[in-house]
């Protein structure tokens, strides 16, 4: 099928014809899964999506050119079939690139836990990608998911396009006076600078990067809650990313070739749409190239004294013994096992970033490793410990020397033990299990507001002592402190009259121990008493780990 390059604010748009006739194909087919689509008919009587009112704003791509190809009217894989194929099935055009897949199912997955009233499909982003830059361009992109070069649409200076001024001072698309989609979603700098999210956890917020700018895009599309299972919600979110009805009936004719089934293929190797598109900055978009003419299939006459050539079709020559046949691709190494590329324990304190982080190496069966294998780390176990991004699951593809890194871990506030294992995807290779764990925060200052309190014999101490355990100004909950009445600074001995506490059955307490701060750092003592000994005396606290705070009891006749 010809491709043709839409301009999205040039006039005289192209016709919806052909899209909208695959929508209504598709449509018609009631596979499973299915999206059902508001739909009228044009002058010519075709079917085409009902049109919506953009929402308002910049569209994310300032409405630059987008690839108008459509997919073939064939199910790519019968319904129902996973996309966790092991094996390269199916037409080329379902064909998504390993680590451009394994983003969008990331930022599904990311989108599930943080916006989970949205319904967001991985297959909508992907059919955004397709149109907006042929899923960086083919999957050229490196292990950690950043484009091998940069992915640029047109200069925006309202020479058939919108007029955007530089918004970025370059940083992203390189040019100070006018703005530029970016990317492999195409977001212009205004816009990243809102929706721009860190997918892959190395710490930046790259739009040239398929793991952030698939997350910022599904960020995107959920805005407002929207709920993407409801027709409305779902053409507005489309919508939002060009003001056009052609684009819309163009990413909803992908989306549902998409849902109807899909296969990962090796980074590099995607289709890239036919004709000039974003990823090919500067190319004024045209007419596709009339194709040539078959060659003529008259025979030619034979040569004098010679026989007459046959005229059907060539017969391949067999491969020749030992050598092989160099028409014949090399097969695909085949995972075996994973090994661990990190050793020991993944340790952290609360609150802080995990050191070490979890990989592996893909090898086969000769230990020789595999490259571009989806890798799948997954948290497990009681703990609110998360990889960059907020998520628990991530899916990292290993590099040309096999191995894979799962982003860094950032600990939370509970304290454990968990494990992170590593799979891969759609195969029953033996899983791998890194063993982690989060230890308390230590801390540092140990304060309170009563330094010093003074009571009458036979009294008690009015003012109620409460002490807040910090770590770099941190609130550290659940540690344990002593509190014990103490001759002086200078002496820790406890003597044998004095304040105290009272026991449970009324006896004087003059220690108390492993008395726990609360989930805010904070500890509340029970009441102080005097008996009838005059003088100073001190109240040292202390907490496990050692960290003092002495207060100053005085027990004094009244003036």
């Amino acid at each position: 099928m010809a491709a043709l390059f839409g301009r999205r604010l040039r006039k005289g748009a192209m016709t919806t014809a052909v899209a909208a006739a695959a929508i209504a194909a598709l449509s018609a087919s009631q596979a499973p899964g299915a999206i059902p689509m508001d739909t009228d008919t044009d002058s010519g009587g075709n079917a085409q999506a009902a049109d919506v009112t953009p929402p308002p704003g910049t569209p994310v791509s300032g409405n630059s050119p987008y690839y108008t190809e459509l997919p073939p009217l064939t199910t790519p894989d019968k319904p129902g079939t996973s996309i966790d194929l092991p094996a390269i099935t199916g037409p080329a055009e379902a064909g998504i690139p390993a680590t451009v897949l394994a983003a969008y199912r990331q930022a599904e997955q990311a989108l599930a836990e943080s916006r989970p009233g949205c319904n967001l499909p991985w297959q909508l982003l992907a059919a955004i990608g397709k149109v907006e830059s042929g899923q960086a361009r083919g999957g050229r992109v490196d292990a950690q998911g950043t484009t091998l070069s940069p992915i640029l649409g047109p200069v925006l200076n309202g020479v058939g396009f919108a007029n955007i001024s530089d918004t970025d001072n370059g940083q992203y698309d390189g040019d100070t006076t006018h703005d530029r989609a970016v990317g492999p979603m195409q977001f212009i700098p205004s816009t990243w600078a809102t929706w721009g999210q860190d997918g892959n956890g190395d710490g930046r917020k790259d739009p040239n990067n398929i793991y952030d700018a698939a997350l910022a895009a599904g960020q995107y599309l959920c805005a407002g809650n929207r709920d993407l299972s409801v027709d409305a919600d779902l053409h507005q979110a489309i919508l939002g990313y060009n003001h056009s009805q052609e684009y819309l009936n163009t990413v909803l004719t992908w989306f549902e070739y998409y849902r109807n089934g899909t296969h990962e293929v090796p980074d590099g190797t995607g289709v890239l749409p036919i004709g000039p598109g974003p990823a090919d900055p500067g190319t004024s978009p045209g007419p596709s190239p009339s194709p040539k003419p078959p060659a003529s299939t008259k025979p030619k006459p034979p040569k004098p004294g010679g026989s007459t050539p046959p005229t059907g079709p060539s017969i391949p020559k067999p491969p020749q013994p030992g050598g092989g046949d160099p028409t014949t691709p090399a097969p695909k190494p085949v995972v075996a096992h994973l090994e661990k590329t990190t050793a020991g324990t993944l340790t952290a304190v609360a609150g802080s970033a995990f050191g070490e982080r979890a990989g592996v190496r893909a090898e086969d069966a000769t230990g020789k490793p595999v490259a571009a294998v989806a890798v799948r780390f997954e948290i497990t176990g009681t703990t609110d410990a998360r990889f960059g991004g907020g998520v628990s699951v991530v899916t990292v593809t290993t590099g040309a020397d096999g191995t894979a890194v799962a982003p860094a871990l950032q600990a939370g506030e509970q304290t454990g033990e968990f494990r992170v294992r590593a799979t891969v995807a759609g195969t029953d290779v033996a899983a791998v299990e890194y063993a982690a764990s989060v230890t308390a925060r230590q801390t540092d200052t140990l304060a309170t507001e009563q330094k010093a309190l003074t009571a009458a014999p036979g009294t008690d101490f009015a003012d109620t002592i409460v002490v807040k355990a910090t770590s770099g100004g941190v609130a550290v909950p659940g540690v344990g402190v002593s509190a014990t009445v103490i001759t002086s600074a200078d002496d820790a001995t406890t003597p044998a009259a004095g304040p105290y506490f009272k026991g449970e059955d009324g006896s004087p307490l003059r220690s108390l121990k492993d008395l726990p701060t609360d989930a805010n750092g904070v500890l509340q003592l029970p009441k102080i008493y005097a008996d009838d000994t005059t003088g100073t005396f001190v109240l040292r606290l202390v907490t496990e780990n050692g960290v003092k705070l002495d207060i100053t009891l005085t027990v004094a006749a009244a003036a």
